[in-house]
């Protein structure tokens, strides 16, 4: 390729932070109307790099290049104005505000100075339209789930004239229809010209749409590819710097005595529509039970009920034979509840918070005597979850922003496990984290399971519950229509449970 092609190239950049060199005088050249993947484990400074590149952080050392003259980009305005967008890993969006308002925040569409709100949300109807999803543009964004804010996310880029567009995880809550969809408007970018940079833990995903690969280890570029010229072997390699080896075998113990059971669990949206019907459920000591389902299944609204989240269930929840049902959260997890939330950022960590607090703010009675706090303790019980869980951060009592996104899910689950709980809930505990801290968390499930605890994991991944779970219980549209043992938990008949639509509760497998 020409030197005429190239749109967008870092020269030996680098960031440090006090105490972290985020990137080590980094290469990476980007070339018109091409997918280059940017590949690496948590922390290996992907997201440092892209945020350099959109302008959010101005780097230490080394240079940037648009269409072949330095420039110098001080802010995201300054990037905009130069056609160069991101779509966050972490969603950029404003609860308060309906759909089309946050696409076109800062960009309003204006008649004579006054806000032209009939042609903006006529616009971000044309562009959810776009992305399949015809969602109303008057909808305010925070009563939205998950995946469909990731879409407005998207829309939100494709609103601009965008040259240059860089994707953090832009699936990682999204359904196999809708990543499809993302795919062939990547294809449209692409024919228009548009450079994508793009990045994702999903390695044969990303193989599927990516033209290049450029990997990063330890804030430096180890190795760069044409995408058709390699595996996710060699990709799993260069991240981690050692040769890939098989999947640790499970061991499925015999499970202890009954710790959960849910009986007749139902729940209706403000509208009348089911979120869950008939949902009943047991879970014993040292079995990790996995709730498998699509987008929309009910996961998530399942556990939030066993956490007490939504007051207006029907249904019972009994720990260890004791009626949880009329109790709030907090007395849920005095009686040895804990939940790791799916979205880590809005409801799993306080951003303003060190990586300390963050751990200990739900078991603070803990480490209180007489009234006063001790921070000996406190700082002693988060020392030792951060070496069990090999939580890499600069140190306590940093920001819990300056962790990667796979140390910052690590933090979530030392959260709940300070609070001693006999059962803990993981919604999507591996989202948007890379091939090795999955493979952390996934054993680390695996050691609490064998200490005796009792684990509900809800997943949209086969390989997860493959790699987790010792019993798979699959739901749709708000119903349980199959339970399988991890060793009868086929990935057809998984796949064909959890598209089921059945109106009546069929029997267990």
């Amino acid at each position: 390729m020409s030197d005429r092609e190239i749109v967008l190239q870092a020269r030996a950049v680098s960031m440090q932070y006090p105490g972290t060199l985020a990137l080590d005088r980094v290469d990476f050249t980007l070339r018109r109307g091409t997918v280059a993947a940017l590949i690496g484990e948590n922390g290996a400074g992907k997201s440092t790099l892209v945020k350099i590149l959109a302008g959010i952080v101005q780097p230490t050392g080394g240079a940037l290049l648009l269409n072949g003259e330095e420039v110098a980009l001080r802010s995201v305005r300054d990037a905009d104005a130069r056609g160069i967008e991101i779509i966050h890993q972490e969603l950029n969006l404003c609860p308060n505000l309906s759909v089309a308002e946050n696409i076109f925040l800062g960009r309003e569409l204006t008649v004579g100075g006054v806000l032209d709100v009939k042609r903006q949300e006529e616009r971000a109807r044309e562009l959810l339209a776009r992305l399949e999803h015809p969602i109303d543009p008057a909808t305010p964004v925070g009563g939205l789930p998950l995946g469909q804010q990731q879409i407005v996310e998207i829309a939100k880029a494709l609103a601009r004239d965008v040259r240059v567009l860089m994707m953090d995880e832009p699936t990682s809550a999204l359904s196999a229809a809708e990543i499809a969809v993302l795919f062939r408007i990547i294809g449209d970018l692409k024919a228009r010209g548009v450079a994508i940079v793009y990045i994702s833990h999903r390695l044969e995903e990303l193989l599927g749409i990516a033209d290049t690969v450029s990997v990063l280890r330890d804030g430096r570029m180890v190795a760069e590819a044409a995408a058709d010229t390699v595996d996710t072997r060699w990709i799993v390699e260069r991240m981690t710097g050692r040769a890939s080896g098989a999947p640790e075998a499970l061991e499925h113990r015999a499970p202890g005595r009954e710790l959960l059971r849910v009986e007749g669990l139902s729940l209706k949206s403000e509208s009348g529509r089911p979120l869950l019907s008939d949902v009943s459920l047991r879970l014993r000591a040292g079995e990790v039970m996995g709730i498998y389902g699509l987008m929309g299944a009910g996961r998530t609204e399942l556990l939030e009920c066993l956490m007490g989240l939504h007051p207006e269930m029907a249904g019972s929840i009994f720990l260890d034979s004791k009626n949880l049902s009329a109790m709030g959260t907090s007395r849920r997890i005095a009686h040895g509840l804990a939940m790791a939330p799916e979205d880590r950022q809005v409801s799993g960590l306080v951003r303003s918070l060190s990586v300390l607090a963050n751990m200990t703010v739900s078991s603070l009675d803990r480490f209180t005597r007489g009234g006063w706090l001790s921070p000996a303790a406190e700082e002693a019980a988060a020392a030792k979850a951060a070496n069990e869980l090999r939580i890499k951060a600069p140190g306590l009592r940093h920001s819990i922003e300056s962790l990667s996104g796979g140390n910052q899910q690590k933090v979530v689950i030392a959260k709940c496990l300070l609070t001693e709980p006999r059962v803990l809930l993981l919604d999507e505990p591996t989202r948007g984290v890379d091939v090795g801290a999955k493979r952390e968390i996934h054993a680390i499930v695996r050691r609490l399971a064998a200490a005796g605890m009792g684990i509900v994991l809800a997943t949209s991944e086969l390989e997860e519950v493959r790699a987790t779970a010792d019993r798979v219980v699959v739901m749709s549209r708000g119903r349980v229509t199959a339970e399988f043992a991890a060793s009868e938990a086929a990935d057809d008949a998984l796949a064909l449970a959890a598209s089921a639509a059945l109106e009546e509760r069929p029997g267990r497998a």
